[in-house]
């Protein structure tokens, strides 16, 4: 009796263990499924979150894209008419027999105004670029003191009319640095001319260049100017704040040392300010030394030197691609200026291939945005035909974006010039297209 009774009582707490097994069981399962749950949920909204994601950057990309797509328009619709403003206003300065002083006067007022929009336009677009990753620069070797000449005679005339003395670096010994020339030469042209602008009457202006470490160039600025306080300095890199200058004397869209700033660092660089009211300010920038770059000896194409030596000789023809009138107008009297060249033009790019075909001029100059097939297509049915193939072809265009410039050159163009016109820009390619002609390699 006794053993059926403990047995029944071990069958008792097996049954009860059994229960509390199937219970923990149930328990566990269903702990199983809410984490199943959970997850399923997380993973639901982890998707939902990357769509969003995607789309929010679909959307961002898509509206970078227009931006761009505006801006470049905007650059073409705005170097048009500037292109006929300051190519006419470069005419009238240069013109036989010369402007009388009140027309001078007038002619200069006109060009400063024109060179000075197109800074700014080239600024909103520099700003757009680089704000989009879109910017290419070309790292080299470069000279700093071939650097600072160009920029003393860039500046130097401002200074002088504004009466400010300004102390150029002298090099004991070569100094390169590795930056983009163009870009690096518009960095310190920016400076020295705030340096100039926002001086005090009869100021200074002291550049130095100095190695700041083994690997690291410094280049300062230092002016005598009004200086600004703590709160206005942690502002200066900020885009469209003039910080106060407003309603000064002085033009701006505030965005040149923001430009500034981001071309230095995409080159690998630093830029840092000082300043004291009262006293002026110090802007520094570091860039990465570089070693002396091997040049190769290089002749200068005799035919090249022979054009800039004179043009006269047998007449040489010349197609200028065109639909705009005042543009067309302004490239008849550059051309009209050569005795040795003649003018042929045309409209449109269909034209301009039958032209080109029946008179195999020496030099095609083309818009870009032309009525029916583009400047680009043009350029593919003339490289097509074995006849025209040969002839050398610059595109002369107010789309100014680096994209647009890459295009044109990967579609075979020799040159690209952006409008508005500089004359003696334009002088040089025309001179330079006409001796690859004369080799017969375009």
């Amino acid at each position: 009796m006794d053993e059926a009774a403990q047995l029944h009582k071990k069958l008792l707490a097996m049954n009860e263990a059994l229960l509390l097994g199937a219970v923990r069981q149930h328990e566990l399962t269903e702990a199983a499924e809410k984490l199943n749950e959970q997850l399923r949920a997380e993973i639901t909204e982890r998707k939902r979150v990357e769509s969003e994601l995607n789309e929010a950057m679909a959307v961002a990309e898509k509206a970078n894209l227009a931006k761009s797509e505006f801006l470049s328009k905007m650059s073409h619709e705005l170097r048009t008419p500037l292109n006929a403003i300051l190519g006419f206003a470069q005419l009238m300065e240069s013109s036989s027999p010369p402007p009388t002083a009140s027309q001078k006067r007038s002619v200069d007022q006109i060009l400063r105004a024109g060179w000075y929009l197109l800074e700014l336009i080239n600024e909103i677009l520099d700003l757009a670029i680089i704000e989009s990753g879109r910017l290419s620069l070309s790292l080299e070797s470069v000279p700093l003191a071939e650097i600072m000449r160009e920029c003393q005679a860039m500046i130097e005339p401002l200074a002088q009319t504004r009466g400010i003395d300004m102390t150029f670096p002298k090099f004991d010994a070569p100094c390169f640095v590795n930056a983009d020339r163009v870009r690096l030469k518009q960095v310190l042209v920016n400076l020295l001319s705030n340096a100039i602008k926002y001086n005090q009457e009869r100021g200074t202006v002291v550049i130095d260049c100095s190695a700041c470490s083994a690997t690291r160039t410094l280049v300062s600025i230092t002016n005598t100017g009004a200086g600004l306080p703590a709160e206005k300095l942690a502002q200066l890199f900020q885009s469209f704040n003039r910080l106060g200058q407003e309603t000064g004397a002085e033009e701006g869209t505030g965005i040149g040392l923001v430009v500034a700033k981001q071309l230095v660092e995409l080159m690998g660089g630093a830029i840092s300010v000082t300043s004291s009211v009262g006293v002026g300010s110090v802007f520094r920038i570091e860039l990465n030394s570089a070693a002396k770059p091997e040049l190769a000896l290089e002749k200068l194409n005799p035919a090249v030197a022979a054009l800039r030596a004179q043009h006269s000789g047998p007449r040489r023809t010349v197609l200028y691609v065109e639909d705009n009138p005042a543009n067309l107008e302004l490239v008849e009297q550059l051309i009209a200026a050569r005795p040795n060249l003649r003018l042929l033009s045309a409209g449109d790019g269909s034209l301009a291939v039958e032209l080109a075909r029946a008179h195999l001029p020496e030099l095609i100059m083309m818009d870009i945005n032309l009525p029916g097939i583009s400047g680009i297509e043009a350029l593919g049915i003339l490289r097509k035909d074995p006849a025209t193939a040969h002839i050398p072809v610059i595109a002369l265009s107010a789309n100014a974006m680096p994209r647009d410039i890459e295009k044109a050159i990967e579609a075979g163009f020799l040159r690209y010039l952006t409008k508005p016109i500089r004359v003696t820009e334009f002088m040089d390619a025309l001179d330079a297209a006409l001796a690859v002609s004369e080799t017969g390699r375009c």
